[in-house]
This record gives structure tokens, sequence and C-alpha cells, in this order.
């Protein structure tokens, strides 16, 4: 998505240099994206090479399980980020709601459905919360979700009381659900990818989806086209709220064994998936799916670690300095970007044809005549 605001272009006519600003800047995503796609497949070639076991259908099947919670939390986080805000309450929302929908279910054999719905509407709560505190009351996004992070956290550990939800106490569909696969495929990865398919055809397709880059990129701009920015920010926040708890729900069936702290530090795992895929932190540039080939590659990379039996301290250090070289890129790629726009509409500017003089006193003159 361009930062000239799609909305704005559409609401004032066609443009010919917004249309080549968008075309430019979608091509830097894909370039963008293919790079993480290329890295990905470079990385699991060589580890393959140092462990033929890494591509077995066994190691294939936990990566994907292992990224698939991670990539729904990231395509929420980029909805967002392009926002220009942050959402810091994924980790906590997460511990929350499998406990909470852990403790539901070992209470009966409840319909699995039932606890999802149970799941995403405690998400979306959450989400809620945060919303208004950031679209209604202006309070910087950074503060509201760090402050809601750890009154989430209590209030899990305050229901917990010390507990432990164990797989032996869940039905077996719960389990099923995190476990079971449709022709050889898992269903959390299916699930992942149809949450992704379908928000990222939102985001592309539609106006209102539009309008969330163009409250990221420019929101004075926006507010001016006539987008409501408060009602963006406050879905943005539900819907990543909704995706945390529905994530919650799949992280107590892959478990199956879990605690008040579960999916604790998580936030800064999914904040780095989306930055790594190319959703600029400033707002207004990026997609979900980019976002999940971040995760996925975040995954990856600590798969390939225990595999090639190295100390976990390197993915953290892995995972910060992938971080650094994504906020630089991303930086780079604007200013390049900004340039390449400015060329372009000074050239334009430039091969234009020039306007008819204004009638003056010799027009007058000759008319009088």
């Amino acid at each position: 998505m361009s930062p000239v605001t799609a909305v704005a272009v559409k609401k004032s006519g066609p443009a010919r240099g917004g249309d080549s600003g968008r075309r430019l800047v979608d091509l830097v995503l894909r370039a963008r994206e293919l790079s993480i796609f290329g890295a990905l497949v470079v990385l699991v070639l060589a580890t393959t090479i140092a462990n033929p076991r890494f591509l077995s259908e066994q190691g294939v099947k936990d990566i994907f399980l292992n990224a698939s919670v991670l990539a729904l939390l990231a395509v929420g986080q980029a909805m967002v980020v392009v926002t220009r805000n942050i959402d810091l309450s994924v980790g906590s929302v997460v511990g929350l709601v499998a406990f909470v929908t852990g403790d539901f279910a070992s209470g009966g054999d409840h319909n699995v459905v039932l606890v999802v719905l149970l799941g995403m509407l405690i998400g979306a709560a959450c989400g809620l919360v945060n919303g208004l505190l950031v679209s209604l009351c202006r309070v910087p996004a950074l503060v509201v979700t760090l402050g809601t992070l750890y009154v989430i956290q209590g209030l899990d550990h305050s229901i917990a009381h010390g507990r432990q939800i164990s797989a032996s106490d869940l039905p077996s569909s719960m389990l099923a659900l995190g476990n079971d696969s449709v022709l050889g495929v898992p269903y959390l990865p299916i699930i992942t990818v149809v949450v992704m398919l379908l928000i990222g055809y939102y985001l592309r397709s539609y106006s209102s989806g539009r309008e969330f880059y163009a409250v990221g990129s420019n929101p004075e701009a926006a507010r001016l086209a006539g987008v409501r920015i408060a009602r963006r920010v406050l879905t943005a926040y539900l819907v990543s709220g909704a995706l945390a708890g529905l994530a919650g729900v799949l992280w107590l069936a892959r478990f199956g064994t879990v605690v008040a702290d579960a999916a604790h530090g998580w936030e800064l795992k999914v904040v780095s998936a989306v930055v790594v895929g190319g959703v600029a932190i400033t707002g207004g540039v990026g997609t979900v799916w980019g976002a999940a080939l971040g995760a996925l590659l975040l995954t990856t990379i600590g798969s390939v670690l225990v595999v090639l039996k190295v100390n976990s301290f390197w993915q953290d250090a892995i995972t910060g300095l992938l971080l650094l070289l994504a906020i630089s890129v991303d930086r780079l790629l604007a200013v390049r970007v900004t340039r390449a726009l400015r060329m372009r509409n000074r050239s334009s500017a430039d091969a234009a044809p020039p306007a008819p003089p204004a009638p003056g006193k010799e027009g007058v003159r000759d008319g009088a005549r």
C-alpha cells in the first residue's frame, strides 16, 4: 500500500503519480517478502544438509504446528501496526484465554466450536478495552497495552490460583483440534492460513480495508479524506484481540497442559515477526502474509538451533539482530521510495503542457475592437 492513501486518491480522482507510487511500493513489498522466503529456503536447505532428518515428515509438521499460533498473532498484530499503533498485550491474552477455556472445557464434554467462540469473545473484550483507550481516550498505544499486559497477567494468576490444566482433563475433541489433520495437513496451519487469506484479501480489496493503511500512512490526510480514524483503530484492536483469543484456544489444543503464565513474553516475538515480515513499525506499509512469513522464519530459526544443538540464547540474539536489520531496511526503503516518488512527480510536472495564459489587457483590448 502506498504512503499516498488510496482513499484520498479515490476521492480526489485518478492520479498518475499516485498510481505509480502504489506500484512502486507494491514492488518493494513483494521484493521484501520474496527475500524472506528466499532466506527461509536457504536456511532449510543448509540445515537439511547438516542434518537430513530435519526435513522429515514429523519435523516439517512440528515447524508448521509451532508457527501456527505465532503467525495467527502476527496477522492480528499487523493490522494494529499498519495503523501506526502496537499491541503488547497479545501474549497475556493468549495465556488468559488458554487457561479460562481449558478450565471451561475440562468441566464437561463441551463442543469445540463453543470453546473457540468463548476464547475469541474473551480476546475481543481485551481488544475492545485497548481500542477504546487508544482511539477515543487518545492514550498512547504503548502505554495502554503495556498496562493491560500486566492487568491481564494479574487476572490470569488470580483465576489460576496456582492450578494447572492437564491434557487428561480435556475432552478428546479439544485435543484432536491441535493434533489431528486432514489429508496429512494439521488443522492448526489450515486455520491460520484461512484467517490470513481472509484478512489479507479484505485489507487489499475493500475500500474500508485500505483505510487502515490510510490511517497509518498519514492520519491527517486520512481525516481530511473522511476516514473515521477512531473506528479503524478500534477495529484493528478488536481483530487483534479476537485472533489472540483464537490463538489461546489453539495453544490449549496444541499443548494440552496450560499454566497461568502460558505464552509469557510472546508479545515481543509477535512484534518481531511482524517487523521482520515487512510491516513498517511507523505504519501504513506491509501485508499480513509478510507478517506470517516472518513468524514462520523465526519459528524455523528456533527449530534449526535445536536440531544443530546450539544454545537457545542465540535464538533471542538472532531475533534481535533480524529486528534491527528489518527496521534499518524499512527506513532505507522509505527514504528511497520517497525520493523516487519526488523525482517521478517532478518529471511528470515538467512533461505536462504549459497552461494557456490568462486574458490580460491585450486580450481585453482586442475584444473591444
